[in-house]
């Protein structure tokens, strides 16, 4: 029998809230998103009376929510909104009788999981769909670096978020040796985050710029990669060509330390430039990996678009905790 539930992926600047259908420990449908400002709400409860009044009436008496950061302890607090969380209290303020919390790339493990094969598209690797056996990394550039693996055996699934996007960074050429002293001189850790991410992408920028000996203006990340992608500044798209090869090395390394048969590369960012990921040099950085090059060559990749993955992984996190 099937249950309709109230799914939400909360951010630093929106909260996404749709209406699911689940059974059997999976996600049967996926209503359309609403897109909530955090900046315009007091409060997670008040956004969730304004989503049930735009819906309505009464909400269903169970929610699955991803949350952009820890979610444990007795109060949760957001990075980038003022809104606070008390999993204790979430029954009685959101009148729910049942309520899971994930991390939100906890969610998007669990989309990869349960996603239709048609929200796949080959990046890399043989043109065949995900193994159903083993474990799918799973990487996700954002505003940091979202890591995790999940264990497939047939039906069955584990997801497991890590925090991989903090291992160490490992130049490959004379760039990225410059790269890494320019980090250097702020951070005495240089983790791959710090490059491969959103906002990594300035410090590639101003990177290339001073080995061309270029005066630029500073610009900040959203501007770098919105100037790149539509094509207003070749600095900018040499930068991004840069990221994705970064990007390559570091989703290779991932899958040898995780024992990976698939990789799936998702975030929002991903889909953004998902034409310079196969132009750049991503595809070969990812297989160069000395004497593994045959094992790496024979692993597909992945880039997942769905569009709501948030969403649709809370769902389903709920689905095979309540099954």
């Amino acid at each position: 029998m099937s249950e309709r539930i109230v799914t939400v992926d909360i951010g630093g600047t929106h909260a996404r809230f749709a209406m699911a259908e689940i059974a059997d420990g999976r996600v049967l449908s996926l209503g359309d998103a609403t897109t909530l400002h955090t900046k315009d709400h007091a409060s997670f409860q008040t956004a969730w009376e304004d989503f049930g009044r735009q819906q309505g009436g009464a909400l269903p008496r169970a929610v699955a929510i991803a949350i952009a950061g820890p979610t444990r302890g007795e109060i949760i607090r957001f990075t980038n909104n003022p809104w606070i969380i008390r999993p204790a209290l979430i029954g009685e303020k959101l009148h729910v009788d049942a309520h899971v919390l994930v991390n939100d790339f906890e969610a998007v493990g669990h989309a990869v999981a349960q996603a239709d094969e048609s929200y796949f598209e080959r990046l890399t690797g043989p043109d065949q769909a995900l193994p159903t056996t083993g474990t799918i990394s799973v990487i996700g550039p954002g505003t940091g670096l979202g890591v995790a693996h999940i264990w497939r055996d047939g039906a069955d699934y584990r997801v497991q978020a890590t925090e991989g996007g903090h291992i160490d960074f490992a130049p490959l050429d004379s760039i990225e040796d410059a790269i890494l002293a320019r980090l250097r001189k702020r951070h005495r850790r240089v983790s791959v985050e710090r490059i491969v991410s959103g906002p990594g992408i300035v410090d590639i920028y101003e990177t290339l710029a001073m080995l061309e000996g270029r005066a630029v203006t500073p610009l900040d990340d959203k501007a770098i990669w919105t100037n790149a992608i539509g094509g207003q500044d070749s600095l900018a798209a040499a930068a991004v060509d840069r990221f994705c090869l970064s990007l390559g090395s570091v989703a290779g390394d991932l899958a040898l330390a995780q024992g990976a048969s698939g990789v799936v590369i998702a975030g929002g960012l991903g889909l953004r430039i998902r034409d310079s990921l196969v132009r750049s040099g991503f595809p070969e950085r990812f297989i160069e990996k000395g004497r593994f090059e045959g094992f790496m060559a024979a692993l597909p990749v992945k880039l997942i678009t769905h569009p709501q993955p948030g969403l649709f992984g809370a769902a389903a996190a709920f689905a095979r905790q309540k099954a």
